[in-house]
């Protein structure tokens, strides 16, 4: 069975509170009381409640102050004024400010139980959606990395046909886009699942310590070598190895690497004889290593071992229509790690999010909203809790668009692209008033959309779409 509809009956005459109370426990809900709104947000705080019954005039704080406080529009709970004769006009007003409804003292019970059933009915809706944003979420993951964009989509489906083989993939993109998440997606999705992934940062340690890091050592080898140590490729054997920042890999163990790979055998640090290892080997990387050969930085015949498969991360802002979804994803996420309540974003917050050009792509983006969730008293995200950076952000511009770009063709086309992202952005994904925006007709965006590829549905999180 279900649990019962928790109803908070807040109004400073005691017979009114305790008469409604009385009547909705014996038609089965569970119900409390408090005498004002002050002690009622306490209560409320404790355990939050479905429906809330509310007088509008009491001491200590009246009903339309306790509305504010619980958030208005954006409160879990379905607030139901009750309010005098006199009173009408102010009840009015609280259910333009987001309460869900109000009736008229002295009340008729039939009217009270049917507003509490429209209430009810409202909260299963919203609960619903709820569920179906998250539904929404896993259909559009894989592996715990979120992307409806088709690039994202596309790199998906490139990574189910190369997981299944042993063979060198080299992932690229900028930092924080999330290349271990998609070495370790590879890995899970391979023959190896069941086997070790290991991962090393190849920049993070001292270029002397490396090597012993990778390969092991035996006693002996050096002064604190005083017993053996395996290296990572034998921890990782029969599994998956992924060298991240493969990049800064010196030169000298570029070579052993190189060498590891032909052979698929190491040597540990102060040993002669090899040893065989069966390592998949995932390599990821912020630099170009073409450009790093070039500049003799980088092993030719190393980068051609590694680069056997390739797949690049694109950057957050080429695919600014997944930001709403991945801002949903933290949102759920921080609630659950932090014991918050924060159920979503301004529409405004939610712009300037989506116009902001995200240098640190996803990373920063999952470090802005656990800020914003920190600060947050309400349960809204609101553009005041965003960083300067992003809240006084400049909408994306030509300084965005592909380095070395200098085709009219190809720039109308990208500023084309980011102006029609804008225009759903501003109107919830509502197509009609997007054309009306961009002074085009809504044919020709409908085509537009089609030949960007541009989801309009995904922005419906924004502006208008959650007036």
């Amino acid at each position: 069975m279900s649990e019962p509809t928790r109803i908070l009956v807040v109004d400073d005459e005691e017979n009114v509170r305790r008469s409604l109370a009385g009547v909705l426990s014996k038609k089965g809900f569970e119900v409390e009381q408090a005498p004002n709104g002050a002690d009622a947000l306490k209560v409320y705080r404790q355990n939050p409640f479905d429906i809330v019954l509310c007088d509008m005039r009491m001491p200590k704080m009246d009903g339309m102050e306790f509305l504010r406080e619980l958030g208005g529009a954006d409160a879990a709970a379905e607030v139901i004024l009750m309010s005098a004769y006199g009173d009408i006009e102010l009840a009015r007003e609280a259910v333009r400010a987001g309460a869900a409804d109000y009736f008229s003292k002295p009340y008729k019970m039939d009217e009270v139980m049917l507003r509490i059933s429209i209430a009810e009915q409202r909260l299963k809706l919203r609960r619903e959606n709820i569920q179906l944003k998250q539904e929404f979420i896993q259909q559009n993951s894989f592996e715990k990395i979120i992307g409806r964009a088709e690039s994202m989509q596309s790199m998906f489906r490139t990574v189910l046909k190369i997981a299944e083989f042993k063979s060198t993939v080299l992932i690229s993109g900028e930092s924080g886009t999330g290349k271990e998440l998609l070495a370790r997606a590879i890995h899970v999705r391979s023959p190896r699942k069941d086997r070790s992934f290991v991962a090393i940062n190849c920049g993070a340690i001292p270029e002397n310590l490396l090597e012993s890091e990778l390969f092991g050592y035996v006693r002996g080898a050096f002064t604190d070598a005083i017993r053996n140590k395996l290296g990572l490729f034998e921890e990782a054997d029969s599994g998956t190895l992924f060298l991240d920042e493969i990049g800064e890999l010196p030169l000298g163990l570029q070579v052993k690497l190189l060498r590891v790979l032909q052979e698929e055998e190491i040597r540990r640090v102060g040993e002669n004889q090899p040893r065989k290892v069966d390592v998949r080997i995932l390599a990821a990387t912020i630099r170009d290593l073409a450009d790093e050969v070039r500049a003799g930085r980088f092993r030719e015949d190393l980068f051609y071992r590694l680069n056997v498969l390739s797949v690049k991360i694109p950057p957050l802002r080429d695919r600014s229509e997944d930001i709403p979804l991945l801002v949903e994803h933290f949102l759920q996420r921080c609630n659950r790690k932090l014991k918050t309540k924060v159920r979503g974003v301004d529409p405004v917050a939610m712009k300037l999010l989506m116009e902001y050009a995200w240098p640190g792509n996803v990373r920063e983006l999952e470090n802005q909203m656990e800020r914003a969730v920190i600060l947050c008293d309400g349960d809204r995200i609101t553009p005041d809790l965003l960083t300067d950076k992003v809240s006084k952000t400049a909408p994306q511009s030509a300084a965005h668009l592909p380095a070395g770009q200098l085709s009219i063709k190809k720039t109308t086309r990208a500023m084309e692209e980011e102006l029609i992202k804008r225009a759903l952005a501003e109107t919830g994904g509502n197509r009609t008033r997007a054309a009306k925006l961009l002074e085009i007709s809504h044919r020709t965006l409908l085509y537009k959309l089609k030949d960007y590829r541009i989801d309009a549905d995904s922005y419906a999180g924004t502006r208008e779409g959650r007036r």
